[in-house]
């Protein structure tokens, strides 16, 4: 998946004068002016993954004996590993549980918690569907709870085919899985026959390959595949209203209740290596930008202010 439209690695003028002075054509300096090099351990989210592998990308460039690599084994996966010790950053596309903080706190992980964007949670279906034009929250339920009676289209609604639905959705991992439980399924089961995977671009090609199919997943996987997949409008339970998720409408919550925010959560005892506070630094300035060209929704200035106060305040420490 091409993550990446154009470069957008943003140095100060006064380093580039200073490689400029210097004929250092090899690697290119932060803004510090240091050199720095180690590895940085990554995972969790898949929805979050495009937007943490973009930052990655640019900041390679940046620091190139720096190893950012990132895993995707789902929110939960992720928060297993981080509460560990095992893992510097953990991806989320839902808040840490209570149970999960309990494990960090007995294995004396101190974290800070990190907004990254805000995300609409996109349910598609084929783009040879040409009949759903939109769908309610309780015509969601109806499709998805674990005793669903819901066989075909015509089931949902009378006036659709009766071609039996293939369900996709993300794995048990996933924080978009139990994002969808909540908001959706008021905290119950999926269907016992959806195909699920912790990979968002098995669900795109399990959806875009079957022409009665419909899924969910982080917007950003719509946005790069929307050539081959029909995003379907949810209805606003408040308003009445069919809205489809876009920038806009994910921003100021109309897309509701599928309008999420995205994290990332700091190990506070990586924030000793310069190489990770450095990172962390260089994402919570470049992501804005980066977010919007993955396909997520950049917060508002204060919030990435807030971030890099709590970033100063536990690297103080």
């Amino acid at each position: 998946m091409k993550l990446i439209k154009k470069p957008l690695l943003l140095l100060s003028a006064a380093a580039l004068l200073s490689l400029a002075a210097c004929g250092n054509t090899d690697k290119t300096e932060n803004t510090s002016g240091k050199q720095l090099s180690g590895d940085i351990l990554i995972d969790g989210s898949s929805t979050v993954a495009p937007i943490m592998e973009a930052v990655s990308e640019e900041y390679t460039a940046a620091q190139p004996d720096v190893h950012a690599s990132v895993g995707i084994s789902g929110t939960g996966g992720g928060f297993e590993k981080f509460t560990k010790g095992e893992t510097d950053l953990s991806n989320a596309s839902r808040p840490i549980k209570d149970e999960e903080a309990a494990i960090a706190k007995e294995n004396n992980i101190e974290y800070i918690q990190l907004e990254l964007a805000y995300d609409g949670l996109s349910v598609v279906v084929s783009k040879d569907n040409d009949f759903v034009d939109k769908l309610t929250v309780e015509e969601l339920a109806k499709m998805w709870a674990v005793d669903s009676k819901v066989k075909t289209w015509n089931d949902v609604n009378p006036a659709w085919p009766k071609e039996e639905i293939k369900f996709f959705s993300p794995g048990t991992e996933s924080g978009t899985f139990d994002y969808f439980k909540e908001a959706i399924l008021d905290k119950g089961d999926v269907r016992k026959d959806t195909q699920m995977s912790e990979d968002d671009n098995v669900l795109v090609t399990g959806v875009a390959g079957e022409k009665n199919a419909i899924g969910f997943f982080g917007h950003a996987y719509y946005e790069e595949n929307k050539d081959k997949l029909k995003v379907v409008p949810v209805v606003n339970p408040e308003t009445g209203e069919a809205v489809e998720p876009t920038e806009e409408t994910i921003k100021d919550g109309s897309y509701a209740p599928l309008s999420r925010e995205i994290f990332t959560y700091v190990n506070k005892k990586s924030l000793e290596r310069a190489e990770v506070i450095d990172y962390l630094k260089f994402a919570n300035e470049n992501v804005p930008t980066l977010a919007e060209e993955v396909g997520y929704v950049p917060l508002e200035d204060e919030k990435y202010e807030d971030n890099l106060k709590k970033l100063d305040e536990a690297a103080k420490k």
